[in-house]
């Protein structure tokens, strides 16, 4: 390694530009930081938030669960449905509603395709259009098993 120590025939000039380089790093380094703490952070203390009054503008229906089970039983809002006749005018009764309500189908992962599709059949005759399938993730320790 050398060094210049310098001699006294040159006089070092005045530097007129600013050497940005350091400034650089340095934001660089905190946005890293930033980034890093930002979601240990963002964990929030269980509190007890106040109730607050709502007012709805226009209400919304209440929206259904249908659940079946793997026996291929059919519940209507933790409710069971006794027969086929009883379910479909269940659905020609919510059907008819405006808005109409969304269909929640809860369907058990061992339960036959053929007891959600004649579920599924019931509420075309019925006439709802709004059907969706409750599932569960698949970072859910209990879809494993």
């Amino acid at each position: 390694m050398a060094m210049n120590v310098g001699s006294s025939d040159e006089e070092p000039g005045v530097m007129a530009t600013i050497n940005t380089t350091p400034l650089v790093d340095v934001m660089l380094v905190l946005l890293i930081i930033f980034l890093i703490t930002i979601p240990v952070i963002t964990k929030t203390v269980p509190v007890k938030l106040p109730k607050a009054n709502n007012i709805p503008t226009h209400t919304k229906p209440q929206d259904i669960t249908i659940a079946v089970t793997k026996n291929g039983d059919i519940f209507w809002n933790n409710t069971a449905v006794k027969s086929d006749t009883v379910l479909l005018q269940k659905i020609e009764q919510v059907a008819v509603l405006t808005p109409q309500p969304s269909i929640h189908i809860r369907g058990d992962r061992n339960a036959d395709y053929k007891s959600i599709g004649h579920v599924l059949y019931e509420l075309q005759r019925g006439g709802m259009v709004k059907v969706d399938f409750i599932t569960e993730p698949h970072g859910n320790a209990l879809s494993a098993q």
